[in-house]
């Protein structure tokens, strides 16, 4: 293993060259492995026609963003998990050229599930969610070692917070603080990491203890044998959206832009344009069923999926 001098000087030379050195075989990125799988329960009503990186986000298809990245940065191997609504996936075979990989246990476990079937592919692998826009190209064709994306919060936040030894290595984590980098977006796993990630995650898998958990939990569980360094980025490089508000407010046109029999229900029912749509959002997040609550520009109302009916609140 080359040092981290070593490496830096070597790219420095591969990026103004565009000849790869041999000695930077070893960190070339093998592929991209897309978590695509879930249910985007937080994204119901609209996540019950489509899975959120399907959506169009300011012209592009979220997921389609992603993979021209990748594939602009020379990442050919790509590889999507899918398991809800896996058919709509199935398109980006023949456009792309990508792997599907179906998880089947997606409406069972957490997102553990999805790395676990994709274990035969992973090696030097960067994991990215379906659902995120990056304003410009995160990738990169070598890596030196294993890292998270990380974003910094001035103040209180409620994200996962890292705990960081000099060298951006991650050596805690904890739900909540402040003024702190803490761990957003994509990551990248180094064929160590992946493999060790791997045999940790089948250690537990039949145990019930590890259904509702994140892989990132079991990386945690066990941060003292899983090298990964924080990836310190600056604000607004790129965007996820657990809500609906949060994507309008990113994008202005999104209801224009997406075709929704649901959005369209609901502007038949009270009569209005879809630029008069605030906010779409479960009445009850714990357990969405069939109850919405909308804002318009003329009220609040609820959404009754199974009937299409709306009421005044």
């Amino acid at each position: 293993m080359i040092t981290r001098e070593e490496y830096n000087e070597l790219y420095t030379r591969y990026m103004q060259t565009g000849i790869c050195p041999p000695e930077l075989e070893p960190y070339r990125v093998n592929n991209l492995v897309i978590m695509a799988a879930g249910l985007s329960s937080r994204f119901t009503p609209l996540s019950l026609e489509k899975p959120k990186g399907l959506l169009k986000v300011r012209g592009d298809v979220l997921i389609e963003r992603i993979i021209r990245q990748a594939k602009e940065a020379g990442i050919q191997d790509i590889a999507i998990v899918v398991g809800y609504k896996k058919e709509l996936f199935a398109y980006l075979r023949e456009q792309y050229k990508v792997q599907l990989i179906e998880n089947d246990e997606y409406a069972l476990r957490n997102n553990h599930s999805s790395i676990y079937a994709a274990r035969s592919v992973l090696g030097n692998s960067y994991i990215c969610p379906s659902d995120i826009y990056f304003v410009d190209n995160p990738f990169k064709p070598y890596l030196y070692c294993s890292s998270y994306s990380a974003l910094f919060s001035p103040g209180q936040t409620h994200e996962w917070c890292l705990e960081l030894d000099a060298h951006d290595r991650i050596i805690g984590v904890t739900i909540g603080g402040e003024n702190s980098w803490y761990m957003n977006g994509d990551s990248y796993l180094d064929h160590s990491f992946s493999k060790k990630l791997i045999e940790f995650i089948g250690l537990h898998y039949s145990t019930p203890e590890i259904k509702d958990k994140y892989w990132e939990n079991i990386y945690i569980d066990h941060i003292d044998e899983l090298y990964m360094e924080a990836r310190k980025l600056k604000d607004g490089a790129f965007f996820e959206f657990d809500t609906f508000a949060e994507l309008k407010a990113f994008d202005p046109d999104f209801l224009e832009n997406n075709e929704s029999t649901i959005v369209d229900q609901i502007c038949a029912a009270l009569s209005c344009k879809k630029t008069d749509i605030r906010d779409i959002y479960p009445y009850n997040h714990s357990n969405p069923g069939n109850l919405y609550c909308l804002s318009t520009c003329n009220g609040e109302y609820l959404y009754n999926h199974e009937t299409t009916s709306v009421e005044a609140l």
